[in-house]
């Protein structure tokens, strides 16, 4: 009994400490990308940062495009959780509103995970039986937004995701001024809370 304990307690460290060394790996990845941007985001960099052989990052990722991955899936639920926030938030004002700004702030927030998210060409499946359920509950947050607008539900979704991504990537890549921002929301929020 006390052997299988034992084994049972080696079998539990093993399982924390993997665990620990996945976050670790997912941090500094996101670290040197916001200082640096991805492209400095090797595993030969990471394994030096974090003090661990290369091998053991391919143990836990299988590659540099797993890594980005794990790292993509991470900020999708982080993106979830601050929409589903904001959106509930808001239930006295306007949700639609509310999203974008948070929507927004996220991306302003966190422009190289949300560039690993939304720009990067990555493994993750969007759309289909595979998505990650880290995804399906951000998409989930806009499509909360436009139940009740019965089969354009979805489409109403996507668009609107569109726009803020637009304006997101446009306003990071200083195509579009900061100082017009309240402006952007405000009409994009008017044309898509008008009845459908």
């Amino acid at each position: 009994m006390e052997t299988k304990q034992a084994a049972n307690r080696i079998a539990e460290r093993k399982l924390r400490d993997r665990a620990t060394r996945r976050t670790q790996i997912l941090s500094a990845a996101r670290r040197i990308a916001e200082l640096e941007g991805w492209p400095s985001v090797t595993v030969r960099r990471l394994a030096d940062e974090i003090s661990y052989s290369q091998p053991v990052l391919y143990s836990h990722f299988g590659s540099r495009d797993g890594i980005l991955a794990a790292v993509a899936i991470e900020g999708f639920q982080e993106i979830g959780l601050a929409l589903e926030k904001a959106r509930k938030r808001a239930r006295s004002g306007n949700p639609v509103e509310s999203f974008a700004v948070a929507y927004l702030e996220f991306a302003a927030s966190s422009p190289a995970l949300y560039e690993v998210m939304f720009s990067l060409s990555l493994s993750v499946p969007f759309g289909d039986a595979a998505t990650p359920p880290e995804l399906r509950f951000a998409f989930a947050q806009l499509l909360e937004l436009f139940q009740g607008h019965g089969s354009k539900s979805e489409v109403l979704a996507e668009l609107f995701w569109a726009s803020l991504h637009g304006i997101a990537e446009l306003t990071r890549t200083r195509r579009f001024p900061r100082s017009r921002q309240k402006e952007r929301i405000r009409t994009l929020v008017e044309r898509f809370t008008l009845p459908y």
